[in-house]
């Protein structure tokens, strides 16, 4: 070989091999380029096969699609921005997955927002919002960005679809999901009374809170409706987190007059409570009955198990994805979708007797 030959021999040994393409993909799967690239990107709309055979493929020849040129080409980022308030609440869990769950069907991912009452969190995610980076988005915060939770100060400008979950957005053009939170509280209150209880303590969500103002409504509907004065002091405000359910118990272990009763605005609240007054030697129900709402994965096994309200949470997150993925395919969407709660009843109520230690008010 002469020495020009053997210069242009050592030339192709030393240059980085080619990268894989998505052409390679499809020859090696004997499928289209049109199937390799809808079983990355909608996997839903090619069969199983089909789908196992590209992704052999890509496994073998180590091709990695190039996601950003793919978006620059469809002005679609195929992400969705899911915003909580608080994601150590194991009350998002289920609704996650449900919201998890429509929009994988639908070839979409989700970014998580945690939002952990951070202004500058906030300010991020409407940031990154605004620059389209996603393609729609979930706000379960009770606000759109830029404005407190009664509706006031200026909406940032987001040009994307956007759906709320669970709790409402005042005057928030968009489709709201949500349970009907004052129906809820009405009905545990009046469940609470049937089973003999007049003196019935209420834990609250936060101040301000639409979930909290409508279920204090309806506890004050139910205490109405069976004949019941209202009574302050019957009120201790919480957040919703297990610590405030503590104190609250701890509340009620130092008072003179002790309830028959307690409704709490969450089970975390009513876990907190239920654990503080048993480690005081208050046992529940027989001394005092503890009720929630939401009925999380720790309520059934709880001790003793927790009668509470079952929020359809995995049914509200799906119902909320549908509604995104309908506007982001440019379908027409309710405004507003209520699903039904359930009375669950479980261990943790039962009737009225005069507690040890202290006298009620009964």
């Amino acid at each position: 070989m002469d020495e020009i030959g053997e210069k242009r021999r050592l030339e192709r040994r030393s240059r980085p091999p080619r990268a894989a393409r998505i052409q390679d993909v499809a020859r090696l799967a004997e499928v289209s380029t049109a199937t390799v690239s809808r079983a990355l990107a909608m996997p839903q709309r090619v069969s199983a096969e089909k789908r196992a055979r590209v992704l052999e493929a890509i496994a073998k020849t180590g091709y990695t699609p190039n996601l950003t040129a793919r978006s620059l080409r469809s002005q679609k980022t195929g992400m969705v921005l899911v915003v909580l308030p608080d994601l150590a609440n194991t009350f998002f869990s289920r609704i996650l997955r449900g919201i998890e769950e429509i929009l994988f069907e639908a070839g979409y991912g989700m970014i998580i927002g945690d939002l952990d009452g951070s202004p500058e969190k906030e300010a991020h995610f409407a940031a990154f919002t605004a620059a389209g980076r996603v393609d729609g988005a979930i706000l379960l915060n009770g606000h759109l960005f830029g404005q407190s939770r009664d509706g006031q100060g200026t909406a940032a400008e987001i040009d994307i679809p956007v759906v709320a979950l669970c709790e409402a957005i005042p005057k928030a053009k968009i489709p709201q999901i949500e349970i009907d939170n004052r129906a809820a509280a009405q009905r545990m209150t009046e469940y609470l009374a049937g089973r003999g209880h007049r003196h019935i303590l209420y834990v609250s969500g936060p101040g301000g809170n639409v979930l909290e103002r409508e279920r204090f409504k309806g506890y004050r509907d139910g205490l109405r409706k069976v004949g019941l004065p209202f009574d302050p002091s019957l009120v201790i405000t919480g957040d919703y987190t297990i610590e405030s359910g503590v104190h609250a118990g701890r509340v009620i272990v130092e008072s003179d007059h002790r309830p028959t009763a307690v409704f709490c605005t969450s089970d975390e609240m009513a876990i907190g409570l239920m654990r503080t007054l048993l480690s005081a030697g208050i046992r529940v129900p027989q001394d005092i009955s503890v009720a929630g709402f939401d009925d999380i994965e720790f309520a059934a096994v709880a001790e003793p198990a927790l009668t509470t309200i079952r929020q359809p949470r995995q049914e509200l997150g799906r119902a909320a994805a549908m509604a995104l993925v309908a506007l982001l395919q440019k379908r027409e969407t309710p405004r507003r979708i209520r699903l039904e709660t359930e009375l669950v009843i479980r261990d943790s109520v039962a009737e009225p007797r005069v507690p040890v230690g202290r006298s009620s008010q009964d």
